[in-house]
């Protein structure tokens, strides 16, 4: 009888070794077992010397980046040609990260806004935050202003951070018709085959387009993403290359995608400057996707399968709406959050936290960092009636001058109530005159800087008075 307690003893012993010594390297701090309906959730171990050589390179890294120099730091834009980005060795016309700043926005990726906001406001110097990840960064997203810098080029390792772009191009199938999210999608040998963070697909089962999303955006569910990519693309590879694609267009220049679940690979990189780049396309073009990033807890599979969310600000952070955690051994630990509050809404990025515990903390700061400082200032919405004036030789003797587009920018707190706005607008305009003519300007600017101007255009056409000549 002692000997076969000692077997048991030793075996479970032998298990919990196995278990902890050797975790899964994917994301993913959740592995969604599908039979008998349990859920496992484990925490991906770092070995300590590796997280301690790690913070050695990071604050060497620091050291030699600190610096006083100033320079303008431009707004996150949504074309390569309208963005200035750069690789990890920035030069003297690009950000400086954490350095004293005038910050200026050159466009605006949302086309319902007005022209270009600016705020007058310093980019803290030296990592003043004190942040322990390698890199970070901190952006409204409405305009894609940069509140706050920390190494944003350098390239590192994103682990399922890299999904916000495989799930960018799930909505922008979803959203141009090409797919349904009713759509039935078959699971590959090659999905199921997947390793970290999964939800067990099983070749001979087929989920809706539905399920994936919320399994890839709750669960990060790399054997999902891979059926997804195959059932729009035909393949991996396929969609891989739809995923440089478009992050060719958006600017990302720092980034290259080997995969469309994060799993380390060599060459599989970015930086955080690109992945908020991405994000803020992701939550500006497709804000339905926050149906799937703010869920908490669900289940799949009748109940069979539940689902817990990898980003715990979902549930500790007041006014999250998302965006997607990864973590590796290589990568360490990485997030991309968002949220918003009081008609402000920001996104912060970190990259390469030495624990899970640092990555949430720091987005957390930084989130702080930026309601307390700025707000969002609605000037007007689209449409908006300016002033009515008086048309000459028209059917109608007068027409609406509306805003062209909602106008807004990003100020500092405290400054709100020094907005001044100036109307450049004729009094009297000749027919005819077409929906949509621009008819002047109004510009909103503190202390004679500009914060925003917009179109003031016709709200309806007028056509000339024409006078018929009888004999």
């Amino acid at each position: 009888m002692n000997s076969l307690k000692k077997y048991i003893s030793f075996s479970i012993v032998f298990i919990l070794i196995i278990f902890y010594a050797f975790p899964c390297l994917a994301e993913d701090t959740l592995y969604v077992w599908s039979d008998d309906s349990q859920t496992v959730e484990d925490i991906t171990k770092v070995n300590s010397n590796l997280i301690n050589s790690n913070n050695n390179i990071n604050n060497a890294i620091s050291n030699q980046t600190k610096n006083s120099n100033t320079t303008n730091t431009n707004n996150i834009n949504n074309t390569s040609n309208s963005t200035n980005t750069s690789n990890s060795n920035a030069n003297s016309n690009e950000i400086v990260e954490n350095n004293s700043s005038n910050s200026n926005n050159s466009d605006n990726k949302d086309n319902s806004l007005g022209s270009a906001t600016q705020v007058n406001a310093e980019i803290k110097e030296n990592n003043s935050l004190n942040l322990e990840s390698g890199s970070a960064i901190l952006i409204e997203q409405t305009t894609g202003q940069i509140l706050y810098a920390h190494n944003i080029h350098e390239q590192l390792r994103p682990a399922s951070v890299t999904k916000v772009m495989s799930i960018l191009l799930i909505m922008e199938a979803i959203d141009s018709g090409k797919i349904s999210l009713t759509d039935s999608v078959p699971c590959s040998e090659n999905a199921a085959s997947m390793g970290g963070s999964q939800i067990w697909l099983d070749p001979r089962e087929t989920l809706t387009v539905d399920e994936m999303l919320k399994a890839i955006c709750v669960a990060s569910a790399n054997d999902c993403v891979v059926a997804m990519a195959e059932y729009i693309a035909g393949s991996e590879e396929a969609f891989v290359q739809m995923m440089n694609d478009k992050a060719k267009t958006l600017g990302m220049n720092d980034t290259t995608f080997k995969n469309c679940h994060g799993l380390d690979e060599d060459g599989h990189v970015t930086s955080s400057y690109d992945i908020a780049l991405m994000s803020r396309e992701l939550l500006n073009k497709h804000p339905s996707v926050t149906k799937y990033t703010t869920i908490w807890t669900d289940e799949l599979r009748n109940g069979k399968s539940q689902l817990s969310n990898t980003n715990k600000l979902i549930r500790t952070y007041t006014g999250a709406t998302g965006l997607k955690t990864g973590s590796t051994g290589l990568a360490l630990y990485n997030l991309s959050a968002s949220a918003t509050r009081d008609n402000l809404s920001l996104i912060a990025v970190i990259m390469k936290a030495p624990s899970t515990k640092v990555r949430f903390a720091e987005a957390t700061k930084l989130l702080d960092y930026g309601f307390s400082t700025f707000s969002f200032k609605e000037f007007g919405k689209k449409d908006t009636v300016i002033k009515t004036i008086n048309v000459n030789k028209g059917i109608q003797k007068t027409v609406d001058a509306v805003l062209e587009n909602t106008s807004g920018a990003l100020i500092e707190k405290g400054k709100q109530g020094n907005v001044e706005q100036n109307i450049n607008l004729e009094e009297n305009v000749s027919a005819p005159i077409e929906k949509g003519q621009k008819l002047g300007e109004i510009s909103f600017s503190i202390n004679g800087e500009t914060l925003a101007s917009v179109n003031i255009v016709a709200k309806e056409s007028v056509d000339k008075v024409t006078f018929r000549k009888y004999n």
